[in-house]
């Protein structure tokens, strides 16, 4: 009796590849999640894609991109917060650009005297 070989697409086999290559899951499990049999595929499969397995190094670094990737709804939080604080510091530079300016062209236009002057007298 002839068994049946799977044919799985390149998309699939790509998929597959690249979940593994992220690494935080073994093959057995992306046997079980993916649902293919066969104990060397994902090796023939980077092989086919002309793809390797990464280093410890490279691992740490996706693991450290995925971590920043998603963000706690706190770290968000903050991180909207802190985008709205430096959006009114902003203003409020201008602001103050804007009055000091107000406050030169009327010293010179009207000639009065308006800041206070330093050392004032006691």
């Amino acid at each position: 009796m002839k068994t049946e070989v799977n044919k799985f697409t390149d998309d699939f086999k790509l998929m597959v590849v690249q979940d593994y290559l992220r690494g935080g899951i073994s093959k057995e499990e992306l046997k079980r999640k993916y649902n293919y049999t066969g104990n060397n595929n994902i090796y023939r499969w980077m092989r086919k894609f002309g793809l390797s397995n990464p280093s410890e190094d490279q691992k740490e670094l996706h693991r450290a991109m995925a971590k920043e990737k998603y963000k706690s709804s706190l770290e968000q939080e903050l991180e909207l917060k802190v985008k709205k604080l430096e959006a009114d510091l902003k203003l409020e530079q201008l602001r103050t650009k804007a009055l000091s300016t107000m406050i030169d062209i009327a010293e010179r236009e009207l000639k009065v005297d308006i800041r206070k002057k330093s050392g004032a007298k006691r």
